[in-house]
């Protein structure tokens, strides 16, 4: 099996913030992952990642919130979608 992209999105909000999701179908798991996906989900503003979710090797899968960088558990893509937005409409409600 090859690689499958699942989902490449981007949007630039009304305020200039970019949203952008990607994710890969992987015919083997990212070293430190226990999954076959590769994902990159970014929310910026001015060139600054304010919300991040992303699996880069050898970390295994990650976010970054506030400018620190933690765990995540992956579940499913499903999930892992649904607990990116959750986080970047935090973001946007508390501005922090």
């Amino acid at each position: 099996m090859k690689a499958k992209l699942l989902l490449r999105s981007k949007e630039v909000l009304s305020d200039g913030a970019i949203l952008e999701m990607v994710i890969w179908q992987l015919p083997e798991c990212v070293p430190g992952c226990l999954h076959f996906y590769k994902y990159r989900l970014y929310y910026g503003k001015g060139g600054a990642r304010l919300v991040g979710f992303d699996n880069e090797k050898p970390k295994g899968d990650h976010k970054h919130l506030n400018g620190k960088e933690t765990a995540y558990h992956f579940s499913d893509v499903d999930q892992l979608i649904a607990d990116f937005l959750s986080a970047v409409r935090k973001r946007r409600l508390n501005n922090v």
